[in-house]
């Protein structure tokens, strides 16, 4: 397996690869709608190339198709509109297909990114997790990642009557 930054010529196969995470994340309650976003993914993924924060991995022990893509890591620093006191380094997406899964793929592109992003500056990382991906929490507990804000939800029913019948 090889690690590399991705260049432009990886966009779709690396698009094809956030399609398929994005629609395994929906069996994990995602609300994202996945062919929806095909197009803006694609733009968001050519500006991190641009701005060298995602790595691809190619190879290993499984024909994956896709110009031999396994997984991609997509990061950033933080620049969020509110002044931190610390320069976060954020995993965007990490993603492996299925057949080179438990491999090391996962640990080696996020030991990767982090790397990157601390050689930018990053004094703590960050990624978010799915709540009901209980494998996927596992894994980034494997890493060291521990809780430090939870999201909560609350669905809204919609119903045949409204306020207006109350």
């Amino acid at each position: 397996m090889e690690l590399t930054h991705a260049t432009i010529e990886d966009v779709d196969a690396v698009v094809d690869c956030w399609v398929a995470l994005a629609t395994d994340q929906r069996t994990h309650g995602s609300r994202l709608a996945v062919d929806e976003n095909r197009e803006a993914i694609a733009d968001t993924i050519a500006r991190h190339v641009v701005m060298s924060e995602l790595i691809v991995a190619r190879g290993g022990s499984t024909t994956a198709g896709n110009d031999d893509i396994v997984g991609f890591v997509m990061f950033t620093i933080h620049r969020g509109t509110y002044t931190q006191t610390e320069r976060v380094g954020t995993i965007v997406d990490l993603f492996v297909r299925p057949a080179a899964r438990n491999s090391g793929v996962g640990s080696d592109l996020l030991a990767a990114a982090e790397t990157d992003l601390v050689d930018r500056g990053a004094d703590t990382l960050s990624l978010e997790v799915l709540a009901e991906n209980a494998a996927a929490r596992r894994f980034y507990r494997r890493q060291g990642y521990t809780p430090h804000r939870i999201e909560l939800t609350k669905s809204i029913e919609n119903d045949t009557h409204s306020k207006a019948n109350e």
